[in-house]
């Protein structure tokens, strides 16, 4: 039979509050972001003095606190009494020019938020509210990259503050890819006048003393070892410098601890902690993929699995595909899917946004080795990965 509520609550947890390790609780400091912190700080300080604030982006890999800190300033600005307002839009759910208006208009106008509406018609509406007391209106594009249609978003944004009377629009986008301005028109990136902040991965002895203090508060007293707090740390420094790693390895040794009815996480927990983890992490960062990026994705894997049609070049003899082997299953999966493959300069862009989330290799060919290349190879189960693609890429 399986066991009752009453058992599994009967048997009690390490855990005090495991919400704590969650990525999405902003803890009352957030420790190694002072510097970013206030630079953010002075960033919106104009729109307390009723004056607009420049546009602001805010770069740094997944983990690194960008949204933590964004959130944290937010806090601290409601706080302060000014004819001002901020909103949030996470761009994974509203990724469309239409849903990110739609969904300010119902923040702010909701009497108007109602399906039908075009557009030009909630673009008055937002006008009309910023107009309406001439308040500074700062809107939060937190990962902005994922914007279908992006040019036409920040566009929008930018050239509203000309058809404002009174008042202002400022954005601050949060993406975790340097290069994703490449993808805007001369008059859109023209009028953004924008300061950037990035955000460098978390070291270990960083990540350690996160860690340490979320451990206080989440976790029973005592039942984490110290060797298991470095030894998260010392994993998630090695993989990306990512905190939420960080977190999850500890989070799911928590969680194994307690299935296996033990009173304590240590090393061993973490080690089993760790393949599950990155089996999640890899699940969500397919998924989630950009278009192109999946399609890029989807060759190699399918590739691997087939074999490369020239020389594998590892020092093993397999794994490696040729940058130029990918491209040309880049372009034929394309094809078949019926979108429009893009340029082999947006596929070398599209190979290193896939390098830098940890889902491929990529090293240079030594001499003599169809003269100077790029050899690729999947970092995860080219069948699991394929799987994962074809169950999202229609």
């Amino acid at each position: 039979m399986p066991e009752s509520f009453s058992d599994i609550l009967s048997r009690g947890s390490v855990f005090i509050d495991r919400n704590v390790m969650s990525p999405h609780y902003i803890p009352e400091n957030l420790p190694h972001r002072e510097k970013e912190i206030n630079k953010i700080m002075r960033a919106v300080l104009p729109a307390l003095k009723n004056q607009r604030p420049q546009n602001l982006f805010i770069y740094g890999k997944t983990g690194t606190g960008k949204t933590s800190s964004v959130k944290y300033v937010m806090a601290k600005f409601a706080e302060m009494k000014s004819n001002s307002a901020i909103s949030h839009v996470n761009c994974r759910i509203y990724n469309s020019r239409y849903r990110i208006l739609n969904k300010m208009v119902a923040e702010h106008a909701p009497k108007f938020a109602k399906p039908g509406f075009g557009i030009s018609f909630l673009y008055e509406k937002i006008l009309d509210w910023v107009e309406g007391d001439g308040k500074n209106f700062i809107v939060i594009l937190d990962e902005i990259d994922m914007v279908r249609d992006l040019d036409d978003l920040v566009y929008t944004l930018t050239r509203a503050n000309d058809d404002l009377t009174k008042g202002g629009i400022s954005i601050i986008g949060i993406s975790n890819r340097l290069s994703f301005k490449d993808r805007l028109d001369p008059r859109s990136r023209s009028s953004l006048l924008e300061t950037e902040i990035v955000f460098p991965p978390y070291n270990s002895k960083q990540l350690q003393s996160i860690l340490e203090g979320r451990v206080k508060v989440g976790f029973a007293d005592g039942v984490v070892r110290e060797s298991a707090i470095n030894l998260a740390a010392a994993i998630a420094s090695q993989e990306t410098g990512d905190a939420r790693y960080a977190l999850q390895l500890l989070l799911k040794a928590g969680e194994i601890v307690d299935e296996a009815g033990g009173n304590g996480v240590e090393d061993k927990d973490v080690e089993l902690a760790r393949k599950s983890v990155d089996e999640d992490v890899a699940y969500d960062a397919i998924s989630t993929l950009p278009e192109h990026q999946r399609v890029v994705l989807y060759a190699v894997a399918s590739m691997t699995i087939s074999g490369s049609r020239y020389q594998k070049l590892s020092d093993n003899g397999e794994g490696y595909l040729l940058s130029g082997e990918v491209y040309e299953g880049y372009l034929s999966y394309s094809r078949k899917l019926g979108k429009k493959p893009r340029s082999a300069r947006w596929f070398r862009q599209y190979l290193s946004d896939l390098e830098m989330l940890g889902l491929i290799t990529m090293v240079e060919s030594g001499k003599g080795q169809r003269g100077h290349t790029r050899l690729i190879r999947i970092a995860y189960s080219p069948e699991k990965v394929k799987d994962i693609i074809e169950k999202s890429i229609a």
